[in-house]
């Protein structure tokens, strides 16, 4: 589950989750919910996976943000459908490419970087919590 909160001329986004592997989902839906809409995986779309390193859970989250975000904009793309698994000294993510010319009609707006400004990821009670900046 995600929300988003306004801050100054960025955008914020909160996550919370059971665990932090879903925390780690959760926040990548979020980012790329203010970026389209959502976008049905076409036939033209791809599986694409990643292996983020990293011990400290709030730059890992940073880190995997910061990868999909340059993904995205690498491969003229829109990921969606994620999945992340933890592993030792990291994560390995997987989502799915949705061509940008095929998610053109639903592009919100760009999204320009990922902040360490606010961001962070704690427990909280039985939940996870994390909260980032974007820069849009």
């Amino acid at each position: 589950m995600y929300e988003t909160f306004d801050h100054t001329a960025d955008v914020g986004i909160r996550a919370r989750a059971a665990d932090l592997a879903s925390l780690f989902r959760d926040a990548a839906q979020g980012l790329f919910a203010l970026i389209a809409e959502p976008v049905a995986a076409a036939p033209s779309a791809r599986r694409v996976e990643l292996e983020v390193r990293g011990e400290r859970a709030d730059l890992l989250l940073f880190d995997w943000l910061s990868e999909l975000l340059y993904l995205s904009e690498r491969d003229r793309s829109i990921l969606c459908d994620f999945a992340v698994e933890l592993i030792e000294g990291g994560l390995r993510g997987r989502a799915t490419a949705v061509p940008m010319e095929q998610a053109r009609d639903a592009l919100l707006r760009e999204v320009k970087a990922i902040t360490y400004h606010g961001l962070r990821v704690e427990r909280a009670g039985a939940e996870w919590i994390a909260e980032f900046i974007v820069d849009v």
